[in-house]
């Protein structure tokens, strides 16, 4: 992403260690989470050879960018001039962002006075033993698409009712979306059966 900072911005972000900028239409420093909870932990700043801009190098708590997205440079110029639609990678890996952020905003609002009926998703987030119930049967139910040679569109449903309920225990444990894609990028080098190995050893 890309912000303005001021001198405060700057001596902010080194002493908080959170990625902090300055508004110019609000004459106000922010900093970058304080609403979402997805906070920039920065752990290096670099300035460039002129001195007249900065780099923050941090690990990212969620979405960088407000529509959900990693990074707010998710638009090709060459496939904007070529009218092409945004990659189905990218998009992806934006609705998991943007899930997340809802309910990490839903298990803010438990803090909040409740009037009225919960949503399902307070539900989840307060009844452990409900919330582990029905990732079991959510699970048992995908399966039984492969098993009972249901239709494809059964079974993304099925996929998308266990990632969702899986998301909410992990919102529970206060596990981000991005520690379990990056459990998965260093799998790629790393065959199944050496990763369970090293499971067992590290027990």
């Amino acid at each position: 992403m890309q912000g303005f900072v001021n001198s405060d911005a700057l001596a902010t972000t080194i002493s908080s260690q959170k990625a902090t900028f300055y508004s110019r239409s609000r004459s106000a420093l922010w900093t970058k989470g304080e609403t979402s909870k997805n906070f920039i932990k920065v752990h290096d700043i670099y300035l460039d050879c002129d001195r007249d801009s900065i780099i923050y190098l941090g690990k990212p708590d969620g979405p960088t960018c407000h529509t959900g997205s990693e990074t707010c440079y998710y638009t090709s110029v060459p496939d904007l001039l070529e009218n092409k639609q945004v990659d189905g990678n990218k998009l992806a890996l934006t609705t998991l962002y943007s899930l997340e952020t809802i309910i990490s905003q839903r298990k803010a609002e438990l803090a909040l006075p409740q009037t009225g009926k919960p949503s399902w998703t307070k539900r989840l987030l307060l009844d452990h033993d409900l919330l582990c119930s029905k990732i079991r049967e959510e699970a048992d139910e995908l399966c039984r698409t492969l098993e009972d040679n249901e239709d494809q569109e059964r079974t993304a449903s099925e996929m998308g009712d266990v990632l969702y309920h899986a998301m909410v225990l992990m919102a529970v444990k206060g596990v981000k979306i991005e520690e379990v894609l990056e459990v998965l990028r260093k799998r790629f080098f790393q065959s199944g059966i050496e990763e369970k190995r090293s499971r067992g050893q590290a027990s």
